[in-house]
């Protein structure tokens, strides 16, 4: 006889107890109960595990007093340990498969606040988040961004600030970013080639940016990665490229397969490209994958003793991409993604203008039973995720 284990837990904001199953149970979450968390509604598949019921618990068991300082694990026994922070939804580039006609209307005046991402940082840092990457849109066209770099740097508990960028005038930037603490840079480049970099992206810029990277590396110890989304026209050749450049520079060249979005069909059939070939081609020539750390995020590296760069992988069609999640999202108006393709969205921005670090790592722990398992780009369903620039990609 098998049994069953339930973990009642009570949440004194929204007033309801949480029964917490093991098994799948119909979704009967009630999204109007959660008015003062402003959250979205939520979806079976992202529910699935939890029963909401009316209260009937003495509010005395719910001291909101007592703060849950054990480190985010999901339902799943996932340890969230990164955060992917966007600072900005407004992109200066208009690549193809991401903003082909440009960002569409105004740059948006609520973006989050040094002030309230420091209270946001504090918070993740004390429930294990160990790793934080800022992006964007374009997160270096904020004028804020070094203080921002130096907020969660200077922030106990977290031992690495991230950033993800075009790379647009970069060579302006480095030695502010250097002095903020910044630990790893991700730029987003497409091509080798530089007419394919300016049909691309709009910008006639490659030669600087490859101008810029080398000079990273003469002249700080930011870690450097590129991000190359691979197309099924330029897949082959970018590998060789790729190759050649990470053979005496230490930069790993990462592979990010094409997603399908509610707004680039008809480019996803056009260009996807299964990261396959890539793999088979790398280890048909003696190239080994190594192991990732706690805190990295999803892409698998390939080493080679010839090479003193590495070329990485990021495959989110593949089989177990998801079992070892590490991630939350936080968009630059202060919601909470739960996955990149969720359905809903959880506003904590209360939190962060009332600089309330306590209620928001409560709050936090509160979101782990229902994170999802896994996304659904099978199933050609994206979530919310309208285009690759939404709280960064």
């Amino acid at each position: 006889m098998t049994a069953l284990i339930f973990i009642l837990f009570y949440d004194p904001i929204i007033g309801s107890a949480f029964l917490y199953l093991p098994v799948s149970k119909p979704d009967i979450f009630d999204p109007q109960a959660c008015s003062s968390l402003a959250l979205s509604s939520v979806t079976s598949s992202r529910a699935d595990h939890l029963v909401v019921a009316p209260s009937t618990i003495n509010n005395s068991i719910a001291d909101s007093s007592v703060i849950n300082y054990q480190p985010l694990t999901d339902g799943f026994s996932r340890r969230l340990t990164y955060l992917r922070l966007s600072i900005t939804d407004f992109c200066n580039f208009r690549c193809e498969y991401c903003l082909p006609n440009g960002y569409q209307g105004k740059r948006p005046t609520d973006e989050l606040s040094v002030a309230e991402i420091q209270t946001l940082i504090q918070a993740f840092a004390q429930v294990g988040t160990i790793k934080v990457r800022i992006t964007g849109g374009e997160p270096s066209i904020r004028r804020d961004v070094v203080d921002i770099i130096e907020a969660i740097k200077n922030t106990t508990g977290i031992e690495r600030v991230a950033m993800t960028s075009n790379g647009h005038k970069l060579g302006k930037h480095l030695a502010h970013w250097q002095a903020a603490g910044l630990n790893q840079l991700n730029i987003s480049m497409d091509s080798f080639d530089a007419d394919t970099f300016h049909q691309m992206t709009g910008f006639n810029t490659q030669p600087q940016l490859i101008k810029d990277m080398d000079t990273l590396l003469a002249t700080t110890d930011i870690k450097l990665k590129i991000n190359s989304i691979l197309m099924a026209e330029t897949a082959f050749q970018n590998l060789l490229d790729a190759m050649n450049y990470v053979q005496d520079r230490p930069v790993t060249f990462r592979f990010i397969e094409f997603m399908q979005t509610s707004d680039n069909s008809d480019l996803f059939f056009f260009f996807f490209s299964q990261s396959d070939m890539i793999t088979d081609y790398l280890l048909a020539r003696g190239w080994q994958s190594n192991a990732r750390g706690s805190a990295d995020g999803p892409a698998i590296e390939y080493s080679h003793p010839d090479y003193l760069g590495r070329i990485g992988m990021i495959a989110p069609y593949a089989a177990h991409f998801c079992d070892n999640c590490n991630r939350l999202r936080v968009s630059s108006q202060g919601k909470v993604h739960l996955c990149l393709f969720d359905d809903g969205n959880y506003d904590i921005r209360d939190y962060l203008q009332h600089n309330d670090v306590q209620g928001l790592v409560n709050t936090l722990h509160r979101f782990m039973p229902i994170k999802p398992e896994h996304h659904h780009l099978h199933e050609s369903n994206s979530g919310m995720m309208h285009n690759l620039s939404i709280i960064g990609g």
